[in-house]
């Protein structure tokens, strides 16, 4: 039996379940002011995509924050100067998709890779952009996402809004944590079927967790069914992540990750999120 067939029917499963117990997103929210921080040139699209075309469409004041200049997602076949150049271009093409101007696109150009080392110089940008445009509400990566620069970026953000003792609804959104069973084959214990039982047990332990936690603590979607195809098209202006733009057979895309599981993770019809409060600085409802 295929990996696929294997994980199919649970995925239905979880899918359907994720969706029954879901709360949705409320409608009147869509018009809140938003700021949507993405660790690279493609998260924002991948996990909001369809929050972000929707929110637009009912007239919200929207900005999108990419944190690293995307030089090194393939550095060992372009140079990192110009990959960071056309993946800047992307995003805004994307953006543009997706009814964000160019001028409510902020880049942050930190190195890929190094948001941890560069921790206090982003958070005092994060805090000027904050006071700026004091957002009602404001989306990051899922703190446990699994990615350096995506669990800096949860931990610079929250730090900058703790600090200047803001008040905004934080909506968390899964990238890289989708990457396990039953979502996707080759991200858990499938793998590793020739590896030890106790890593094999491991890695359905953790698989386990994370299909808990997005039950649990996702509880919130937005039904993004009616805009789909817009956020796909936006999601293929990223070419040099959705593409070989060099037709080098080790351009990896992000279609090749678990044979295309992955990708289909952000073509659900909801976009799935953990939100909390930060009253004056203070987590509440988490």
């Amino acid at each position: 039996m295929s990996q696929f067939s294997l994980t199919t029917p649970v995925r239905h499963f979880y899918r359907n379940l994720i969706y029954r117990t879901g709360i949705e997103y409320n409608q009147k929210n869509l018009e809140r002011s938003t700021i949507f921080f993405a660790p690279h040139q493609d998260d924002e699209t991948l996990g909001c995509g369809g929050t972000i075309i929707r929110k637009k469409q009912a007239g919200a004041d929207v900005k999108i924050v990419f944190m690293t200049d995307g030089s090194q997602s393939h550095a060992h076949l372009m140079p990192p100067n110009q990959l960071k150049l056309i993946r800047a271009k992307e995003a805004i093409a994307a953006a543009k998709k997706m009814g964000v101007s160019e001028e409510d696109v902020i880049f942050l150009e930190v190195k890929d890779g190094t948001l941890e080392q560069n921790f206090d110089s982003t958070m005092e940008k994060v805090t000027e952009i904050f006071f700026k445009f004091l957002p009602e509400e404001i989306f990051i990566p899922y703190s446990q996402d699994g990615v350096s620069d995506h669990n800096a970026t949860n931990q610079i953000v929250l730090s900058a809004l703790k600090g200047c003792q803001a008040s905004v609804t934080i909506y968390e959104y899964p990238v890289w944590y989708w990457n396990h069973l039953p979502w996707t084959s080759f991200g858990g214990a499938w793998t590793n079927l020739g590896g030890s039982p106790k890593k094999i047990l491991s890695d359905l332990k953790n698989s386990v967790i994370a299909d808990f936690n997005l039950l649990y603590k996702f509880k919130y979607f937005v039904d993004i069914e009616q805009v789909l195809t817009t956020k796909i098209a936006a999601i293929n202006e990223h070419k040099s992540q959705m593409t070989q733009l060099n037709n080098h057979p080790k351009w990896l895309t992000l279609g090749d990750v678990s044979n295309g599981e992955f990708i289909e993770c952000f073509l659900q019809k909801k976009e799935i999120f953990y939100r909390y409060h930060l009253i004056m600085g203070e987590v509440k409802n988490k």
